[in-house]
């Protein structure tokens, strides 16, 4: 072999082994790109996914403050609408949540271009974190949203700020996660509607939102200590007043567990292409 070929051999890049990937043990690239376009797709919509929630949450705070507020006393030691608007307000965040993910992977398998997100070179763990990042930032603009408009209304100010940021983030990826199940069991929009309205809002609206657990029976008190929104709902409260109906360590706990089960399902279903792949 001549000394330019020898040169030349040197200079080759390495063959890469089995299952290595160009792109390293990340792919950083294809993982923004995918954050990016859950996160455009809401915002290119944000009348609906943005401007609505904030008005769902206040007409639920009207709705429920001229119907029982001025029949009920204290709360917590506060008055019952500034008790009720942290509840509403993880409540809106979850839903929301829950909806970018599961209509991002149910819209796509409608329309037959779920391929196109199965073919990048992306792995299951960053299909997961890149479905979830669009579901974070959907649901933290909203928490924005709807505690700033708290505080002209209302006058409130998270007591606990940083507990409140990163209880609703848990929230958002803990919906989110179960959104991306959700999404991958459903092949038609009548599908995803079931599971939201016979799961999703049950969990929501029998988590605490509207009620502390002293007014509930045993039983309900025993469901809602097994139903994991119902720390969320906890956690944001005392995010925003200070006050809970339970320890919010155990609270973040149980959530963060939760939230680490689904991503575990959810990465696991994309990695065997479970009712994604023909």
């Amino acid at each position: 072999m001549s000394s330019g070929a020898k040169t030349r051999a040197s200079w080759a890049p390495s063959p890469r082994q089995m299952g290595e990937r160009r792109f390293g043990r990340v792919n950083w690239l294809g993982l923004r790109t995918l954050a990016l376009r859950e996160t455009l797709r809401f915002l290119s919509v944000w009348t609906q996914t943005l401007a609505a929630p904030l008005v769902t949450a206040g007409l639920f705070l009207a709705i429920f403050t001229l119907a029982i507020g001025p029949a009920r006393g204290p709360v917590m030691g506060v008055e019952f609408t500034v008790f009720l608007a942290p509840g509403i307000l993880m409540m809106t965040v979850i839903q929301n949540a829950f909806a970018n993910t599961s209509s991002s992977i149910v819209i796509s398998k409608v329309q037959g271009n779920i391929v196109d997100t199965l073919m990048p070179p992306l792995s299951a763990g960053e299909l997961v974190a890149g479905f979830l990042a669009g579901a974070a930032a959907r649901g933290l603009i909203v928490a924005v949203i709807i505690a700033l408009a708290l505080w002209p209304a209302l006058g409130m100010v998270p007591a606990n700020p940083l507990w409140l940021l990163l209880i609703t983030l848990i929230g958002a990826c803990m919906l989110g996660a179960l959104g991306i199940v959700a999404g991958i069991l459903s092949n038609k929009f009548d599908q995803i509607a079931a599971i939201t309205n016979f799961i999703v809002t049950p969990l929501a609206f029998l988590s605490g939102t509207f009620y502390t657990l002293d007014a509930l029976p045993g039983w309900m008190r025993t469901f809602s200590h097994a139903n994991p929104v119902f720390y969320l709902i906890d956690g944001a409260r005392y995010g925003f007043l200070g006050r809970s109906d339970s320890d919010p360590v155990l609270g973040l706990a149980v959530v963060g567990l939760t939230t680490a089960a689904l991503c575990a399902l959810a990465w696991w279903w994309f990695r065997i292409g479970y009712r994604l792949k023909p």
